[in-house]
Order: C-alpha cells, then structure tokens, then sequence
C-alpha cells in the first residue's frame, strides 16, 4: 500500500468527504473492538480520577462549568 500517495488522493477530496471519510474509519475501527492499549501512566492516571471522583463525588463541575470559567478569564 503507497500511503503518501493515498494521503495525496485524500487530501484532494473536499472536507466534507474527508469527514465522512474520517468517520467510517473511526466506525470500522470501534467496530472491530481495536483500541490501544493504555500505558501504565495513563491507566495510573485513570485509577487516580475515578478514586478522586469515588471519595469527592459533589467536587465536580459540568461542561458549560467549565467553559463559562475558561471564557471569563
């Protein structure tokens, strides 16, 4: 398989084919259950949240939260 080349053809499709492009690649990738493996880090990462979430449960913001903080800065 020449990758450059495919990369070349792709990047000549318009966005909107590009997206759905990119779409059925992430569908046939979640369909066949092929997902990387966590690292130690990340998975260290994962426990630490999940404890902190388990012991603090009412410490936690949500998404317009947040983005209303990040946009009055």
């Amino acid at each position: 398989m020449d990758i450059t080349g495919t990369l070349n053809e792709i990047s000549s499709l318009s966005i909107e084919d590009r997206i759905t492009l990119v779409q059925a690649i992430w569908d046939g990738i979640a369909a066949d259950q092929a997902y990387p493996e966590l690292t130690p880090t990340q998975k260290r990462e994962l426990d630490d949240r999940i404890n902190d979430y388990e012991l603090n449960p009412e410490n936690v913001l949500t998404w317009e939260e947040i983005r209303a903080s990040i946009k009055g800065q």
